[in-house]
């Protein structure tokens, strides 16, 4: 996997075989990201990255100079796998907490602009996420919530659904605290 822009483009990052997260394609990440350089200012956000496997996300939202990214990772192996990344990189401005995502989405300490969540496709109660992410203070107004998740899931009826996206086998559905209920 790769940073594919900002200060860190092109650096390769190689998990060790032993982790078993799945990294968001760069095509999709590259995707992804443009959608939300369309709408945000990133040196202006925070960022909230849920289920952080490898930190992949973390990491391009820091190379394109957002200096608030919090990241959570549950699983220890892939913690120090992150941990040790963001040293190597000298990435001061990514925070990150080892804790189960459930447990800090209801004690999380501040709001965010933007919460990104890439949970196993398997997860229970996938769909209960985007309500246990918009409901309370942990999104900020004007904010988004994106969510990685398999073709299985369909959010286009969740009262605070804006769109969803898909790239290859990867899906985004984006999700604001005040609904527009329309897919582009």
């Amino acid at each position: 996997m790769r940073i594919i822009r900002g200060r860190y483009r092109r650096h390769t990052i190689v998990p060790p075989r032993t982790l078993k997260a799945r990294p968001t394609t760069d095509m999709a990440k590259e995707a992804l990201f443009t959608i939300l350089e369309n709408n945000f200012d990133l040196s202006e956000v925070s960022v909230l990255d849920l289920f952080s496997g490898t930190g992949s996300i973390s990491y391009e939202f820091a190379s394109r100079g957002t200096r608030q990214v919090m990241l959570v990772e549950n699983d220890p192996r892939h913690y120090r796998f992150i941990r040790d990344t963001l040293r190597q990189l000298d990435m001061r401005e990514v925070e990150t907490v080892k804790g189960n995502v459930f447990s800090f989405l209801r004690h999380a300490p501040r709001a965010f602009d933007i919460v990104f969540a890439d949970p196993p496709y398997d997860l229970p109660d996938l769909e209960k996420l985007p309500d246990m992410v918009l409901k309370g203070e942990l999104l900020r107004p004007r904010g988004w919530f994106v969510l990685e998740h398999s073709r299985k899931q369909d959010f286009r009826h969740h009262p605070h659904f804006l769109f969803s996206k898909k790239y290859g086998q990867v899906h985004f559905s984006f999700f604001s605290r005040e609904s527009k209920n329309n897919e582009e």
